[in-house]
């Protein structure tokens, strides 16, 4: 393990100091990169991302890497749900968010009592029908706090809001139609008034949309699709993509076979990002239906990519595709990392995105070109970025073909790293990845698109990654465009990343263990076992007696953990889509559960 941390990263210019780092009182580095749009450090955590920059970055230093040893259970609390949690606590206050996977119970803690009991349950009841539909467990990644009320998704498609203090509804909206197979997983955004969310429901042949919703009444303000015509993509002339793979009238439809972008995925289930300046929303589109290309030539617009759209309006002003006719299902829905800093000498307002085809991308967020596409792991599938015409170039060798066995691509379908998102800390300059060394043998099939029904056509069988090891947790140093040093995992690193201002970086493992490193070497400094594996979304915040606490939410599931909260058979190796067989051996080191874990220190 390379445990230097580069010198480029201290050498990198900026425009202002991170507001984040008055807050520590250890000194920062002298010269850092500054995250955009992130509010000085109040010890709340509103959103699941931290803030709208999504560093996911907490000013907190009273656990450091000196005293982080020290850390003990402050107290837990039982969800009542085994089943995959993916979902970040919130804290607003003196209370405590949570969300359950599937019935998707949403809690208060009260925070200022011991043990932080339960202030309110609020049970939506959603359809009980949507657990036969969701693709990947039956997850939810979290709820989001503004002005008063809680807002969250159920995977039955619907956005409720609730009174914080008091648990009463506010107003609901069904968004989907679970018939048709689409369901809701993600964590809602608040910006400017407005609740921003997504679908999904990709391998069942879903049409994807983000919308904006009125945050006092649930009104749709604006829907955008991801396929399909200008008008409904809600592209006009304000719309200036970079690159000339992504300019054209109407390549939502013309890049389809016709009518097939009507079933074409690139649903919105990942994470969205803000940019108060520009006032620019930022998120990506899931991958195309079905997996096997072959039956959707073209490029496939506007699955696997990126866009940005104004915020009041929902109008698109730029696109980007990561993956143009995407072949190996690398949803496009991973974090983007706002940042401000020097690039080649100049101040950018820069995007980081550590991207599931296998490429740290650096990019220009105001106009949508990309800077820099560096391999962050293996990679046997695709050949490399042309900077030129942004285009991703895959290698013929690994195309996916009926009736042909296309062995060891790399990255496999959940990518070098799925949504389980980064943290960004602008002491250090580093990217903190939890990730994924899994490759996959497939065999492209036969698809016949029914409503409501799986729409793959494609037979997968995961394995271990070159080195033996299925999981890394990994320091990329953006300034030097190469990883600062790695962690290797038995199992694939399925939880987000916390980093604080006292250096030290949190996530999770599949089998149980929550660990904190030294953000700056990599150093294990202290790990807990946990009753089941996590797959959740550390945070941290400051309690109503003044101390710093990390929370964490145990509980194996999620595609990863399938095999365990499903109690799926690991002889067959194509269940849970080709996941299990890369995994046979998880029952042997983790059991289900559904537990949140406070620590703090004496």
């Amino acid at each position: 393990m390379n445990i230097a941390l580069t010198a480029a990263a201290i050498l990198l210019g900026l425009m202002i100091q991170s507001s984040t780092a008055q807050e520590s009182n250890s000194q920062p580095d002298a010269i850092s990169p500054r995250s955009a749009a992130v509010q000085e450090e109040d010890g709340q955590w509103l959103m699941a991302a931290k803030n709208y920059a999504s560093t996911r970055f907490s000013g907190l230093d009273e656990i450091n890497a000196m005293n982080v040893k020290d850390l003990k259970v402050a107290y837990t609390f039982s969800t009542g749900v085994n089943r995959g949690q993916e979902a970040a606590p919130i804290v607003a206050g003196g209370t405590m968010y949570v969300v359950t996977p599937f019935p998707n119970y949403l809690y208060a803690l009260d925070l200022t009592k011991p043990g932080a009991p339960p202030k309110w349950k609020f049970e939506p009841n959603p359809d009980p029908s949507a657990q036969g539909i969701a693709c990947c467990d039956v997850v939810n990644r979290g709820a989001a706090y503004a002005d008063g009320r809680v807002f969250f998704n159920t995977l039955d498609s619907q956005t409720i809001a609730v009174d914080a203090e008091t648990g009463k509804e506010l107003w609901r909206v069904q968004l989907g139609d679970i018939n048709k197979g689409e369901t809701m997983t993600m964590a809602p955004l608040l910006v400017k008034g407005k609740v921003i969310v997504g679908n999904s429901g990709g391998e069942y042949g879903v049409r994807g949309w983000i919308a904006a919703l009125d945050a006092t009444t649930g009104t749709t303000v604006w829907k955008a699709f991801s396929t399909g015509p200008d008008a409904e993509v809600l592209i006009g002339p304000d719309f200036k993509p970079f690159y000339a793979m992504d300019q054209g009238k109407d390549l939502g439809v013309t890049t389809w076979p016709p009518n097939a972008w009507e079933q074409g995925g690139g649903n919105v289930w990942g994470w969205i990002s803000y940019d108060p300046e520009l006032n620019l929303i930022y998120y990506g589109t899931g991958n195309p239906g079905p997996w096997n290309a072959d039956l959707r030539p073209g490029d496939n617009k506007w699955t696997a990519g990126i866009f940005a759209r104004d915020a009041d309006t929902g109008q698109a002003r730029w696109f980007y595709q990561w993956s143009p006719h995407d072949l190996y299902d690398h949803d496009g829905v991973n974090e983007n990392i706002l940042l401000n800093m020097q690039w080649d000498g100049k101040a950018r307002k820069l995007l980081v995105r550590p991207e599931r085809n296998g490429h740290l991308y650096v990019m220009d967020r105001a106009t949508g070109e990309v800077l820099s596409a560096d391999p962050f792991h293996a990679i046997t599938g695709t050949l490399g970025v042309d900077l030129k015409t942004g285009r991703l170039r895959y290698n013929p060798e690994k195309e996916p073909k009926v009736g042909r066995v296309v062995r060891d691509i790399c990255p496999a379908a959940p990518g070098a790293k799925d949504w389980n998102p980064s943290a960004f800390s602008p002491r250090t300059g580093l990217l903190y990845l939890p990730h994924i060394n899994i490759c996959m043998d497939v065999e492209a099939t036969e698809a016949n698109y029914i409503a409501g029904t799986p729409y793959v056509g494609m037979e997968v069988r995961m394995k271990a990654g070159p080195g033996g090891h299925r999981g890394e947790f990994s320091a990329w140093d953006i300034a030097a465009r190469k990883e600062a040093w790695t962690i290797n995992e038995k199992f694939p690193v399925w939880s987000g990343a916390l980093v604080t201002a006292g250096d030290v970086v949190f996530y999770g493992t599949l089998d149980g263990w929550f660990k904190a490193l030294d953000a700056r070497s990599g150093e294990l400094l202290w790990q807990f076992k946990t009753s089941s594996g996590i797959i959740g979304q550390p945070v941290a915040y400051r309690g109503p007696d003044g101390k710093q606490y990390v929370a964490v939410l145990s509980g194996v599931g999620g595609w990863s953990g399938a095999i365990v909260a499903g109690d799926l058979d690991p002889r067959d190796a194509t269940a849970a889509l080709g996941f299990v067989n890369a995994v046979p051996d998880l029952k042997q080191a983790t059991t289900p559960g559904g537990t949140l874990y406070v620590f703090a220190l004496p």
